[in-house]
Order: structure tokens, then sequence, then C-alpha cells
């Protein structure tokens, strides 16, 4: 399952890189267009620039969640055991893993509202931007059930398969 979250992973970060540079597209010709004359003013770059900054904002957090590299706030006092940093991190992602399946449950119902809703300069279909919000829920669930078999792995003392750090 690793070597597919692995896949998941270089596809997600590909993904952000493709997008961050059409990104520039929209955004340099709206700061063109406002300072050049000849350049001309395009209203759809507005709504191209928002969509591809939100799916890098979602893409970011899919990332985030393989690399654990979320902002998180400590609550607990720092484990001074490997068991206890096991089980710190098991509650961090069970409660991760809840709101994983919140965006997909109200995920999947507000991309269905985006099923009947079309951009209003560009006529884009709002599916094109609503479907972020579930497929980060089942991209995150994907991840958390990985970093939870290492949690559980961690806490019964057993290092967790690929780990490098094991003498062979």
């Amino acid at each position: 399952m690793t070597r597919i979250l692995d896949c998941i992973d270089r596809v997600l970060r590909v993904a952000i890189t493709a997008l961050i540079g059409l990104l520039i597209v929209p955004v340099t010709l709206q700061i063109l267009a406002r300072y050049i004359d000849f350049v001309p003013r395009y209203i759809w770059t507005e709504e191209v620039a928002r969509f591809c900054f939100v799916w890098i904002i979602m893409l970011g957090a899919m990332i985030a969640v393989r690399d654990d590299s979320h902002f998180d706030v400590d609550v607990l006092p720092h484990p001074r055991t490997a068991a206890g940093e096991g089980w710190a991190k098991l509650l961090v992602h069970v409660i991760m893993f809840a709101l994983a399946l919140c965006f997909i449950w109200y995920g999947k119902q507000f991309a269905d509202e985006g099923l009947l809703q079309s951009s209003e300069i560009a006529d884009l279909p709002m599916i094109a931007i609503y479907a972020a919000w579930p497929l980060a829920g089942v991209l995150w669930t994907l991840f958390l059930i990985e970093k939870l078999a290492a949690d559980i792995a961690k806490i019964r003392g057993v290092a967790p398969k690929g780990d490098s750090n094991v003498a062979g």
C-alpha cells in the first residue's frame, strides 16, 4: 500500500507544481493589463486564478498530511518514551481521521451542489472546484490509515515496514 501512496504523493506534487505554474499566467495577465494599455483586460483570469489557488491549497493540505508537516499545536506534554509518542500521534491521527471523514461526507454534498452551478464570469462548472473537498477527505483517509498503522506499531514496539532505521 505504501508504494501506491508514494505514487499518489508524487502525482499530487506534480499537480501542485503544474497549478502554481498555471497560476502565474492569469495573475501575470491581470498585472500587465493594469499597467500596460495595449494588453487586454480579460475577466476570466480572476476565476481561473481563484480555481488554481483553491486547488493549490487543497493539494498542499493533502501533501502535508502525508508528510506530517501540517500545522499542529502541542496540547499534551511531550512523551518520554517511543510508546508514549505513538499514543500521542495516534490521538492526533484519529482526530484527523474523523475530520477526513467529515470532508468526505459533507464534501460529497458540497460537490453535488457544484454539479448544478457554474461560475458567473467564465461559465466554468463549479464541480471543478468543489470536488477538491471530498478528494482531500479520501486522500487524507488513505494517508492516515498508513499513519495509524505506524502509530500502532510504535506503541507495540514494532518497527514499521520499510523503516530505514531498523538494523538488518
